[in-house]
């Protein structure tokens, strides 16, 4: 299965942002694993290092990188995850009529 890795590479001057996207192959249902996206990276020309795991927020190995950091932004499997939204529910029962 395709995960597309949405991610932001940092650049410090001018301070800089370019959005990228990078693809993973995965098992059905999972994400990539964070060696799967240092790899991706790696492929990419970015040599980094996991700084940050609750933020997926990856710095250069090489102090004389041209970039600060990498944040990955999104991870997109292409599953939709349905979430009813209980407040929207509730406003569509008090404005719509109920037929009986």
């Amino acid at each position: 299965m395709e995960c597309i890795v949405h991610f932001q590479v940092i650049y410090p001057q001018p301070q800089e942002r370019k959005s990228l996207r990078g693809l993973i192959f995965v098992g059905q249902g999972q994400e990539p694993a964070n060696s799967q996206l240092s790899s991706m990276f790696k492929d990419m020309g970015f040599h980094v290092r996991l700084e940050d795991e609750a933020q997926l927020l990856f710095k250069p190995v090489d102090a004389s990188a041209n970039f600060e950091y990498i944040r990955v932004t999104e991870l997109d499997t292409g599953e939709e995850v349905y979430k009813e939204d209980k407040d929207l529910k509730s406003i569509l029962e008090h404005l719509l009529p109920r037929r009986f």
